[in-house]
């Protein structure tokens, strides 16, 4: 049997996104500038969650404004 999600976690320091269908996401700020995810400041180590709810996410965009985001996502 194959396993149908995959889980990537990586460090960003350069602006990405979440990519559209992704079923759970989590960005933690571990730089020390604010970052912006979805619109949202993100300061210095606070994190977002994004909770499995059955269904895909849209595309969830994010600006790292000069700081390191990690990135945990299941596709």
């Amino acid at each position: 049997m194959s396993l149908l999600a995959q889980v990537t976690e990586q460090d960003y320091a350069v602006d990405g996104d979440l990519p559209q269908g992704f079923l759970f996401g989590s960005i933690k700020n571990v730089g020390n500038q604010p970052a912006n995810v979805n619109g949202v400041d993100l300061p210095p180590g606070e994190a977002k969650a994004y909770p499995f709810v059955g269904k895909g996410y849209p595309l969830i965009p994010f600006t790292v404004n000069g700081s390191t985001l990690r990135v945990m996502m299941i596709v």
